[in-house]
């Protein structure tokens, strides 16, 4: 059985999942509110998987609370 490699996203990539900015999902990161990798240059990244729960609502950040989206497109 093939072991399969889980996709590592960017800051940016994950903010625009979640619609906020990179900088908060830096600071969720260092709050420990969601898991993070550090690369070998020091740069964050976040697997998809465990992004794609948090997104489904499979999570609550670690217990900090549900994630709520503000789609009024303000």
């Amino acid at each position: 059985m093939e072991a399969t490699r889980d996709r590592l996203l960017t800051p940016g990539e994950v903010a625009n999942l979640f619609r906020v900015d990179p900088k908060t999902v830096t600071r969720w990161a260092a709050s420990g509110r969601i898991g993070s990798i550090r690369t070998p240059g020091g740069h964050r990244r976040f697997r998809e998987s465990e992004v794609r729960a948090l997104l489904r609502g499979d999570n609550d950040l670690d217990g900090f609370g549900p994630v709520i989206f503000d789609t009024s497109g303000r």
